[in-house]
């Protein structure tokens, strides 16, 4: 195979072969657009022969907008968050955008993931929980690229929001450890950083108050992030004093749900749900297997998606439409941890 055999084919080199103009290639490829049947079919024949795929960086500048969207994020090797990326790139898809990933872990890289996205001059940016801080979504809205975020606080004026209901997600947390029987209750997770965290941390707090439990009776606490490391420090915490150790837990998430058994077991020998019952909240996939079974509140993450998706497209046709903000119901989902 030639060099010139192995470069890309243009639109050009399509129209050629097809012998049809330049402008029929690109209808061919532009969705709704005008051509003939018979045309159709040569140009396509044509950029399957010549392996020809639309250059979609051109067709943007051509055009004034982009297809694509920047999705900033944190934590990539969370269970959770891949449960929801996957849902996002699919609902992005079904709108003729394209996601580009960036990570968010480092800080030092906020300005760099700024300016790279902007290069690419993105239709807009999605930003979801433990990315970074609304800064750097200010910034894009000052650029006027719209921005979608989901289970962030809805504080940043032009900027939509969807959130699960963190606070009722709490709420079924406590009443599913009351009726299991539970007498001493503690909150595991980041609750005075973290707006998922301190609302789940507040909706648990509020319904075991409803339920007539003395705050005497529940422990709050607190981790720097919500992960399997972050519960098991916990563990350690709570069970160091044996007469105020709880026998009942809510953790701000499954990771630290599952870091929390697995100390609470190896260490202390908690046995669950005889002595320590257990509710999380994701319903990672972990969560469903033999060796934790975890009772667990449910985050709907192909709405939370779907949402996010939904809302951004409206932005970008309408920069200047009044913010959205939207709640994502929750589920409890009953394994063996809560009896």
């Amino acid at each position: 195979m030639t060099d010139k055999e192995k470069s890309w084919a243009i639109a050009e080199d399509v129209a050629r072969m097809a012998g049809v103009s330049r402008s029929a290639v690109s209808r061919t490829f532009t969705p709704g657009a005008s051509v003939s049947a018979k045309t159709r079919m040569r140009v396509l024949e044509a950029a399957k022969t010549l392996n020809y795929h639309v250059d979609i960086n051109a067709r943007n500048m051509i055009r004034g907008r982009s297809t694509f969207v920047g999705v900033i994020t944190s934590a990539l090797v969370s269970p959770f968050r891949a449960q929801l990326l996957a849902p996002i790139a699919h609902h992005l898809s079904t709108r003729g955008l394209l996601p580009i990933l960036m990570n968010a872990d480092d800080p030092d890289q906020t300005g760099y993931a700024l300016q790279m996205l902007l290069n690419y001059r993105i239709a807009g940016v999605i930003m979801t929980s433990g990315a970074p801080p609304l800064a750097l979504a200010r910034e894009y809205l000052e650029r006027r690229v719209p921005v979608a975020m989901i289970n962030r606080a809805p504080e940043l004026e032009g900027a939509d929001v969807i959130n699960s209901d963190n606070a009722s997600g709490g709420a079924l947390a406590a009443r599913a450890l009351f009726d299991s029987g539970v007498t001493r209750f503690a909150f595991v997770g980041p609750h005075t950083t973290h707006f998922g965290g301190r609302q789940r941390c507040g909706g648990f707090v509020d319904a075991l108050a409803s339920l007539g439990v003395r705050k005497s009776r529940v422990t709050l606490c607190n981790t720097l992030i919500a992960s399997y490391e972050a519960g098991q420090l916990a563990a350690r915490e709570l069970f160091a004093a044996a007469d105020t150790a709880p026998d009942g837990v809510f953790c701000a998430t499954d990771m630290v749900a599952l870091g929390f058994m697995d100390e609470a077991r190896r260490t202390f020998g908690r046995r669950i749900p005889d002595d320590l019952r257990v509710v999380g909240f994701d319903d990672i996939q972990h969560a469903a297997l033999d060796s934790y079974r975890l009772s667990t509140i449910a985050q709907n993450t192909d709405m939370l998606a779907n949402s996010v998706v939904d809302m951004l497209s409206q932005r970008i046709a309408d920069f200047s439409r009044p913010a959205d903000v939207r709640i994502a119901p929750v589920a409890f989902v009953r394994r063996a941890t809560t009896g």
